[in-house]
């Protein structure tokens, strides 16, 4: 719920209790309610709305503070001020500050990007995803799916999100002897049809 200023008195209670980043969270707000979107709190941010869709949030990491676009690869990006934030990320893109000076100076790229997330959005368009089957499967757990058929099926059992989550997981270690013990940790948890965030 939002006051006659379009703020959102949820909002105001998490940026008061912000411990970096105010200055920057403030003008991002500022120019993130002058584009007419609505103020939510979701996942712990800001995030703005327009007619129910996520358009953009506002986060803070430990070297920058960010707006990230839901919808990110979808915009214009003319100024090539848009970031991915890892290889991973299929939709978001992110625009990154570590000073007011940077936000204040970008002002009219930030109301641009904006408007044209608006009108992403209106037009209904989403971002084409990677099937489950493109991302690759480390030897490590393909050597456990071939050795145990209950594996397989369980893996199969589980929602694509899911089955992503662990490709990732294990993908994302450097050492064999890494991905072979986060395959064997997870075992359990595939097998009792589980994902990799719902222990």
């Amino acid at each position: 719920m939002t006051d006659d200023s379009g703020t959102n008195p949820k909002v105001d209670a998490m940026l008061r209790r912000a411990a970096s980043w105010r200055e920057e969270f403030a003008l991002l707000r500022a120019i993130a309610l002058d584009c007419g979107l609505t103020e939510e709190l979701k996942w712990g941010q800001p995030c703005y709305v327009h007619e129910g869709a996520n358009i953009v949030l506002i986060h803070g990491f430990k070297e920058y503070c960010a707006l990230l676009f839901f919808k990110g690869a979808l915009l214009k990006d003319p100024k090539g001020i848009l970031v991915r934030q890892t290889e991973n990320v299929q939709s978001a893109r992110q625009i990154r500050f570590t000073a007011t000076a940077q936000i204040t100076r970008r002002r009219a790229a930030l109301k641009a990007c904006i408007a044209d997330a608006i009108a992403v959005e209106r037009a209904g368009l989403t971002v084409a995803r990677r099937e489950t089957a493109e991302f690759p499967v480390p030897e490590e757990f393909q050597a456990r799916l071939a050795q145990l058929p209950a594996l397989r099926s369980a893996f199969d059992a589980l929602t694509p999100g899911r089955q992503r989550a662990y490709l990732l997981h294990f993908g994302g270690a450097r050492l064999a002897r890494t991905r072979a013990a986060r395959v064997e940790a997870c075992i359990p948890l595939i097998l009792d049809g589980m994902g990799l965030n719902d222990r």
